[in-house]
């Protein structure tokens, strides 16, 4: 093949990124997706033993809070009317 039609053909092939490169350019990408999911997947189970550590952290304070209107009942310290 010659004239115009050759050079278009040329340009075109030139121009293209070679398949392999992209391919590899690809596996790498897909890497780095890898590390980010396993990533992703320690913050969540992190995540979720500090949500279990606040909940657990809540109740008790509560439960002292409960304990403390009690003592201030017995010793009338409290607003609340006596029984």
């Amino acid at each position: 093949m010659s004239g115009p039609e050759a050079n278009l053909l040329r340009t075109q092939t030139m121009s293209a990124p070679p398949f392999d490169l992209v391919l590899e350019l690809l596996r790498g990408i897909r890497a780095d997706v890898g590390h980010i999911r396993g990533d992703l997947i320690e913050i969540k189970e992190r995540l979720g033993l500090l949500e279990g550590g606040y909940a657990s952290l809540s109740r008790r304070v509560d439960r002292i809070g409960g304990d403390v209107e009690r003592i201030n009942v017995c010793v009338e310290l409290s607003d609340a009317p006596a029984p």
